[in-house]
């Protein structure tokens, strides 16, 4: 069972705390009376009822009573829904929500003002979906509904993207920094499996495991080709998924790897059932992890304690197709055809809603699609090397993380 991420709403959310107010609608009271002419025996009768119904009408429209104003009846229900994946991205002076360099956790390849951007609007658009609003982020209300709890993201670089966008969103309402750590005291690199920080005085974890595939990727069979350097076991999930188990919240991502630069020519070919599948598509591979994956889901996770996400492909914006080449616009598109990058996409909704248990699925892509102007591009801290997959910090992560806490408060609040 999918939870689509649509909420009944008209209008803003409250802006004191990420837990969701009621859907509200608006709809006119008229007053009508009606009079039945009848024998004359009923005149008097009649007259009667119609007077008091004009009273009664007054009433309503000078003297509401808490449910209404101004001759409005407020009503709790709506079938009107709003779409939070389908909006448009607004300049707002209040951003960004914090400062890479105040934040041991942001990878300094991450950091484009410190290596060198010098315009700063691309940290200052905030997702603004096209018939509501997010909650207003409030550090202190997601810090205190999260003790005690242990948030994992499991996924490509792109995760671990957003599990820095998190712990520096989050590192902003906490007075001494220092009781945030990573647990094994290691550094942020890019190639480590597992990072674990821990907010002491809250005590709740967020981890990060690196798994850009989700399934297993290993040794191929005997007497392969000698093109074959890794076979990818799409019936097999990574070895490390014990360890996300015991989660409150899990996030998955995949999608970056998924490409024949990444897999092929790198001589990452696909497995099923010990079975080399030398021609596979990629998209009929990425089901079928998909569906590893869905039922590990199914067997594995308590989703009475787990609230398990998906985020959907984020676009990249390459000028080329062998990637070489890389502009990165000075704002946001104000429209985009996602047609190239929603094959991935489609996959992981389509097998979500077949997985039968309760899966929300993050669809991101769209509006990752329209910030051309926020990737890395040259401003990395390999600076000859261009990137316009990644996202600068603060940036695009930040409003999926926005996303994310909007929907957990509902669970937790």
């Amino acid at each position: 069972m999918v939870s689509s991420f649509n909420r009944i709403a008209s209008g803003q959310f409250s802006r004191r705390s990420l837990s969701f107010r009621k859907p509200r609608v608006f709809i006119t009271m008229p007053c009508k009376c009606w009079f039945s002419l009848s024998v004359n025996g009923f005149i008097a009768f009649c007259s009667l009822v119609s007077f008091s119904s004009i009273i009664i009408c007054v009433c309503l429209i000078f003297f509401p009573n808490p449910g209404h104003q101004n001759g409005v009846l407020e009503l709790m229900d709506s079938t009107s829904e709003c779409d939070f994946f389908n909006g448009s991205w607004v300049l707002d002076e209040t951003y960004p929500l914090y400062n890479s360099s105040e934040c041991p956790f942001a990878e300094r390849g991450f950091n484009c003002l410190v290596n060198g951007r010098r315009d700063r609007d691309y940290q200052k658009w905030r997702w603004k979906p096209r018939h509501c609003d997010l909650a207003q982020f409030d550090v202190h209300s997601i810090l205190g509904m999260l003790r005690g709890k242990r948030v994992v993201f499991v996924g490509d670089s792109m995760s671990r993207t957003q599990w820095e966008s998190m712990i520096c969103l989050l590192m902003t309402g906490v007075e001494d920094k220092k009781t945030v750590y990573e647990v094994n005291r290691n550094k942020i690199t890019k190639q480590i499996r597992f990072l674990g920080v821990r907010f002491s005085s809250f005590n709740f974890t967020i981890e990060f495991f690196r798994s850009v595939f989700l399934v297993r990727p290993g040794k191929p069979p005997r007497h392969t080709p000698k093109r074959v350097q890794s076979a990818v076991k799409l019936d097999v999930m990574d070895d490390f998924n014990k360890r996300w188990i015991d989660s409150d919240v899990l996030i998955f991502n995949s999608g970056q790897w998924w490409t024949p630069g990444k897999l092929f020519k790198a001589g990452y070919y696909f497995q099923v059932n010990g079975t080399l599948k030398l021609g596979m598509p990629i998209d009929i591979a990425f089901r079928t992890a998909m569906s590893t994956w869905a039922s590990w889901v199914k067997t594995s996770i308590n989703t009475n304690r787990t609230h398990v996400f998906f985020r959907t492909f984020e676009p990249s914006h390459w000028s080329s197709s062998d990637r070489k080449f890389c502009k990165v616009t000075r704002y946001p598109m104000t429209k985009t055809s996602v047609k190239g990058y929603s094959v991935f996409s489609d996959i992981v909704s389509e097998v979500a809603a077949d997985v039968k248990v309760p899966v929300t699925v993050l669809r991101v892509t769209y509006m990752s699609a329209l910030r051309s102007d926020a990737h890395v591009g040259k401003w990395s801290d390999t600076p000859s090397v261009l990137d316009c997959s990644h996202w600068c910090l603060p940036g695009v992560p930040d409003a999926w993380n926005e996303l994310l806490f909007s929907y957990i408060s509902a669970k937790f609040a």
